[in-house]
């Protein structure tokens, strides 16, 4: 199973559009996960209209609109793993222990908020993810996507995706 993974796209404000090489991903992505800040409903709509299958959350940034379509936690059951998907975390400083106490049924937790990526392990076994953004970098090198493999229960080949700058 191959997992596209993304958040605080900011649609229309930091971009026009989703970058082509992170669209080019979705007719290979089995699930798409959206940690929330889509900003306008236009981007959530394309994501349901051309995903197999869309989880997302809402973030801080999104208004009444995507509040009443978008839960602020998802979960899922993905072959055999146990996914979560939330905005914020907060603070990076004790990230993995706040998180582990917050969520201890789930194997793998996205979020986002921070535009910073993320993919560590709390001492519990929770996979931590955050894929940055695809279209804001603030202080990152890159804007950035992931994506992953779910293969016989476990998660495998995650990858951070670097987009090249916009002209």
């Amino acid at each position: 199973m191959r997992l596209l993974l993304m958040s605080d796209t900011h649609l229309p404000k930091r971009a026009r559009r989703l970058p082509a090489p992170l669209l080019a991903e979705l007719p290979h992505a089995d699930v798409v996960l959206h940690a929330g800040d889509w900003v306008d409903t236009a981007a959530l709509d394309l994501l349901e209209s051309h995903s197999r299958r869309l989880i997302g959350v809402y973030g801080n940034n999104d208004g009444p609109e995507l509040r009443a379509r978008l839960p602020e936690v998802a979960y899922a059951e993905l072959d055999g793993l146990r996914f979560g998907v939330i905005h914020e975390t907060g603070s990076a400083g004790g990230r993995e222990a706040r998180c582990a106490a917050r969520f201890p049924d789930l194997d793998v937790l996205v979020f986002g908020h921070s535009h910073i990526p993320w993919d560590t392990t709390a001492p519990t076994g929770l996979r931590l993810l955050n894929p940055g953004s695809p279209t804001d970098r603030r202080r990152q090198p890159h804007c950035t996507y992931m994506t992953a493999t779910l293969t016989g229960g476990r998660l495998t080949e995650v990858e951070l995706h670097r987009l090249p700058p916009r002209v």
